[in-house]
């Protein structure tokens, strides 16, 4: 069973989410693609959706394939200039060597960004770094031209985002680190020896850079840093960790339709072997500050997808959007034939546990703070507090949908 408002391929697999825009009343997103198989292969394309919210998206011929010196086209970014003319920053890899990866620009051949010519490398591993890793390039718009951040991975075990300066978006020049950390810290949060993905951007006036961690092949995690930013050199003030559990990874910066800063993430551990599909992407979420902390809250566009309230906590169908209030030292409990999840209260934490789909695997925890949003979809749970967010794979949830709480106040919507 597919979920019904996370975006899944028609068939093959997807990962990163990326190049998301909103333009003419609909979000374009972009994501790594491999068509024809239920596993991650170098061979990535960039896949295509469009829809007028995040959760109402129509999967669209591929924009970008391997070939024309590519191996597999990665993770990058859209930007459009004064003059809305768009470009796609990409990661070309070749194999087998592919951990150093460089930077490609493609230009869309009408307006629809259906169809993308490919460019030039604009940008290479810089000489002198012993560099294990390097992809992933974010543009942002600075007050006197551009400016670009690419991960990278140093033999010595630092992470570290790169930083390229343009007054065009054609020229890039080399501009030094703008932001690295030891593998070896690990005080207040361990933020891996890649950064994937690191994005650069401003809550109010604070600067913020949030990136996937991995080490070792092995991927953890979202984590962030809070700070100032100032003429390329990010300077941390605070570290912090975003996302819990297995399933979160590369989470994506968006501005929505107000120009606010968001994210999307990509779900590993959503499925249908059978049905040829793999990978999903979250709910989106909208970023704020309290303090040192990054906060992520459910974007307000879920609400328009709520069909009714549930007041006595079932639902006719397989979605379910959850606000939970004043439950500490209670137990959630979300029910179907095929499917129970338990969240219960632990020392500032939940801990959840899928009885059905994973009766022998070790409950997750996630640290929560007040109020405590559950988005359930099919086979897909999201978890999320000012403390973090957790996302769960679980077997899909059949109609109806029974949820109840020992303690505190549940006001349960359906989705559709």
């Amino acid at each position: 069973m597919r979920p019904a408002l996370h975006f899944t391929p028609r068939e093959g697999w997807i990962n990163d989410p990326h190049g998301i825009t909103y333009r003419d009343g609909r979000y374009h997103v972009f994501f790594q693609y491999v068509p024809g198989q239920t596993r991650w292969g170098p061979n990535c394309h960039w896949g295509h959706a469009v829809g007028p919210d995040l959760l109402s998206l129509t999967e669209l011929p591929v924009a970008i394939a391997p070939g024309d010196g590519d191996d597999g086209i990665w993770t990058g970014c859209l930007v459009t200039d004064h003059d809305r003319r768009a470009r796609i920053f990409y990661t070309s890899i070749t194999t087998p060597d592919f951990g150093l990866g460089r930077v490609r620009v493609a230009t869309p051949t009408g307006p629809d960004w259906l169809d993308w010519n490919k460019g030039d490398v604009v940008v290479d591993a810089p000489e002198g770094l012993d560099l294990i890793a390097y992809r992933d390039p974010f543009i942002r718009k600075e007050r006197d031209g551009w400016r670009m951040f690419v991960g990278t991975a140093m033999r010595d075990g630092t992470a570290a985002a790169l930083t390229y300066t343009s007054d065009d978006l054609d020229s890039w020049h080399y501009a030094g680190v703008a932001l690295q950390r030891s593998t070896a810290e690990t005080d207040p949060v361990w933020m891996g020896a890649l950064w994937e993905c690191p994005q650069v951007f401003a809550i109010g006036d604070r600067a913020v850079m949030v990136s996937s961690v991995w080490d070792d092949d092995v991927l953890h995690y979202a984590g962030y840093a809070l700070g100032s930013y100032t003429d390329g050199v990010f300077h941390a003030e605070a570290w912090g960790r975003l996302t819990y559990g297995d399933s979160y990874y590369a989470p994506s910066l968006f501005l929505d339709a107000d120009d606010r800063p968001c994210l999307l993430f990509w779900m590993r551990g959503i499925r249908d072997e059978a049905a040829g599909w793999a990978g999903a992407h979250s709910v989106p979420y909208l970023l704020s500050l309290d303090g040192d902390r990054l906060v992520a809250r459910v974007h307000p566009d879920l609400e328009a997808h709520r069909a009714g309230v549930a007041p006595k906590g079932e639902v006719d169908g397989e979605a379910a959007d959850i606000a939970w209030s004043d439950g500490l030292g209670g137990e959630l409990t979300i029910a179907s034939d095929d499917e129970t999840v338990v969240l219960r209260w632990d020392a500032g934490a939940l801990v959840v546990r899928c009885a059905s789909s994973a009766p022998d695997a070790p409950a997750v925890r996630v640290p929560v703070e007040g109020a405590v949003r559950v988005v359930v979809d099919g086979p897909v749970l999201e978890v999320s507090s000012a403390a973090g967010l957790l996302g769960v794979p679980t077997a899909p949830f059949v109609t109806p949908l029974r949820i109840g709480a020992t303690r505190g106040a549940l006001q349960v919507h359906a989705l559709s």
